[in-house]
């Protein structure tokens, strides 16, 4: 095979650059940490999912086909591939004020989205337009993950104590509508919550391990499974 064609074929298909380096122990590494990543990505996905208005179910399906096509055909053996909470975020603010989460019709726009932002950054990719990443100023990034954490915030804000919040309205009125739910908070469900959150940072500090959102899973499993626990939409 002459240089040409191996250029053309590496530059198609990057996996052949690292394909003859894996042996038994790159493989087992490999599969330790595979099986890690999705013991991690099982609560992770199905959480950013239902940030997103999504099915939880589709959390696992976008941790497992990007995962797949980013390790055959990504530019970077160190990236990680996957769903994010600033992804779901913005998934649900954009298609929130077309349909109802949750609805045939919000997936169906939502896996439109989904192929058209997988479009655009193929082309992006094949024009070589990653470097415009490296203009992005350190202010609009603290910007912008400052922002994700208040709408993360506000998206939960419900879950945690138990209480109906509409999710088509500004952060300012969801908190205003909080306020309001105040006298309606259910004592159990955000016994729950707490303990969730005050597990999963106890294990983040002293259990480190063990992935901390599996520890928080485990340990608010036990109380979530009470019948007193049940849906915090319930009259």
């Amino acid at each position: 095979m002459s240089l040409t064609s191996r250029a053309v074929l590496s530059r198609v298909f990057p996996f052949l650059a690292w394909w003859p380096r894996i042996d038994r122990a790159s493989l087992r590494a490999d599969l330790i940490a595979g099986l890690v990543g999705s013991i991690v990505v099982l609560p992770q996905g199905v959480a950013f999912a239902t940030l997103a208005g999504m099915p939880p179910e589709y959390g696992l399906y976008s941790a497992m086909v990007p995962t797949i096509v980013a390790a055959l055909w990504g530019s970077s053996w160190h990236a990680v591939s996957g769903p994010t909470n600033a992804v779901s975020l913005v998934v649900f603010a954009t298609v929130s004020m077309i349909a109802d989460p949750g609805s045939a019709q919000y997936v169906h726009l939502v896996l439109t989205l989904s192929f058209m932002s997988g479009a655009m950054m193929l082309a992006m990719g094949l024009l070589r337009l990653g470097t415009l990443v490296n203009f992005i100023s350190h202010t609009v990034v603290v910007g912008f993950t400052a922002g994700a954490a208040m709408l993360i915030f506000d998206a939960q804000l419900g879950n945690f104590f138990g209480v109906y919040l509409p999710r088509n309205i500004s952060f300012l009125r969801s908190l205003e509508a909080f306020v309001a739910q105040i006298p309606y908070i259910r004592p159990y469900v955000l016994l729950v919550a707490v303990i969730t959150l005050a597990s999963g940072i106890l294990a983040r500090r002293f259990v480190q391990r063990v992935p901390y959102m599996i520890v928080a899973t485990a340990a608010a499993a036990r109380p979530a499974a009470h019948p007193a626990c049940g849906s915090p939409w319930k009259t």
